[in-house]
């Protein structure tokens, strides 16, 4: 067995998470129209690759109000999960579309975010997706 072979096969069968724990995303819109059938929306992407539960504390923040904090989030063990920027509040109160906004994503175990953006405004639609910045 080569040395690229065991470390590959060692890393599938790895319990310890990949990734990191605060992460920060500058800059959110969510499109408020869309045109044709696909929906303007914008998705945090979390990959958890450990065995524990990763926990998600989530805040968003505004050029002119106050954030929206205490929203949490939850990706199961060694699973993905798309979170749509527009599910998310905090009590009552959502993004609203149209709005720039930034996110900080803690968690209580490493995990790697992604961040998505459809934009169908125009039938030329547009898909944007970059990392997150880690900083933990």
């Amino acid at each position: 067995m080569t040395q690229n072979q065991t470390s590959s096969s060692a890393h599938k069968t790895s319990s310890v998470a990949t990734g990191h724990t605060y992460w920060v995303i500058p800059d959110g819109y969510i499109p408020p129209d869309s045109s044709g059938t696909l929906e303007s929306h914008e998705s945090i992407c979390v990959l958890n690759t450990g065995i524990t539960d990763a926990q998600l504390q989530i805040t968003i923040y505004f050029e002119d109000r106050e954030p929206l904090e205490d929203i949490v989030a939850e990706v199961p063990a060694r699973r993905t999960k798309h979170i749509r920027t527009a599910s998310l509040k905090s009590g009552d109160q959502r993004i609203p579309p149209g709005v720039p906004y930034a996110i900080t994503v803690s968690s209580n175990v490493p995990v790697i975010i992604q961040y998505s953006r459809l934009d169908s405004t125009q039938p030329e639609l547009a898909l944007m997706s970059v990392m997150a910045f880690p900083l933990g």
